[in-house]
């Protein structure tokens, strides 16, 4: 397992966490994602042999709001 953190912009509000939040978990690989308001980011563990940090991008984006991989989290790789 590795973990991304991704920079999420767009999100006012905790509906717009729970929403970015419940897209990431729902991607194939992903086993846990914490997203974080305040901060505007989102940390994201996944298994890099089943999906890349490109496809949570895309899949966040496909709910209207922007991301880009924010740099590297506590918890490991990128």
């Amino acid at each position: 397992m590795e973990t991304a953190r991704l920079k999420i912009g767009g999100m006012t509000c905790g509906h717009c966490v729970e929403t970015v939040e419940k897209v990431l978990q729902n991607q194939g690989g992903v086993r846990n994602a914490t997203v974080h308001l305040d901060s505007g980011a989102a940390d994201v563990e996944y298994d890099a042999g089943s999906i890349a940090p490109e496809q949570l991008i895309a899949a966040v984006e496909a709910e209207g709001y922007t991301a880009a991989i924010g740099g590297n989290s506590a918890g490991g790789a990128r």
